[in-house]
């Protein structure tokens, strides 16, 4: 929930009334205290799980935010780390949160050089130099149509061998609280987006886990499905959250 050191509505209805990439400016020095930040408890399990695939010797970010998975990178990469966004001002706080946090904005607690990167994750300015790539909470960001061209240049920019990592929680149960939330926001955004310009893409409901899976595979990737069980099951039994493990051959 919003804290009352997180953004105020006015703020947040600024935000949402410019472009995508200027709405992130405004947001980013209140983005961590606001729920869109991935949950520690997310991050964490997925930090697990680099970890009993890893070590690895460079990571990328991609649309790294404020650097949280930044952090998670650090602690499974030993010589290199890139966090890439197109937004300046969250760019801003992520540097300064790693000077806050070791007095440097290069080597992480790991020993691995930090670097951030103005990018677009669509025409990520890299060859083939990565192990280990990972993404947390930034997918609704991208139209379906993109999700194709985006995996093609994610794969692109992994060595042989190396995965592409991400986190996707179990869609809400139909006519729950959180469907009916998110079914309502994804509306509004899209009658925003049909009255005025700049667009803001922000989705919710546009990735769908079985959709994705079969991008990643023709895209390229083999691709594997990790089930979070320290962040429980719902009550058929399924997992709440899985980590999807994209392999380049």
């Amino acid at each position: 929930m919003f804290t009352p050191q997180g953004p105020t509505l006015r703020e947040l209805t600024v935000q949402a009334l410019s472009s995508t990439e200027h709405g992130y400016d405004l947001l980013a020095p209140k983005f961590d205290l606001t729920p869109f930040r991935t949950p520690d408890r997310v991050l964490d399990a997925v930090a697990d799980t680099l970890g009993a695939l890893g070590p690895f010797r460079a990571g990328l970010d991609i649309c790294c935010g404020t650097g949280a998975g930044v952090d998670v990178l650090r602690e499974v990469c030993v010589e290199r780390v890139t966090g890439v966004d197109f937004s300046a001002g969250m760019l801003a706080t992520a540097r300064s949160a790693l000077l806050t946090k070791d007095g440097s904005g290069g080597a992480g607690s790991g020993g691995a050089v930090v670097d951030l990167i103005r990018a677009d994750a669509r025409a990520l300015p890299f060859r083939a130099a990565f192990d280990v790539a990972v993404s947390f909470g930034a997918f609704g960001h991208f139209l379906p149509s993109e999700r194709p061209a985006l995996f093609t240049r994610v794969r692109e920019v992994l060595r042989p061998g190396g995965v592409f990592v991400f986190p996707v929680p179990a869609p809400p149960r139909v006519g729950s609280r959180l469907y009916w939330t998110l079914w309502g926001f994804d509306a509004a955004m899209r009658a925003r987006n049909a009255l005025w310009r700049p667009p803001f893409v922000m989705y919710y409901r546009t990735f769908r886990l079985t959709d994705v899976v079969d991008e990643l595979i023709r895209t390229g990737f083999e691709v594997d499905l990790v089930a979070l069980d320290g962040l429980g099951r719902r009550p058929d039994g399924s997992p709440r959250c899985r980590v999807v493990v994209a392999r380049r051959p």
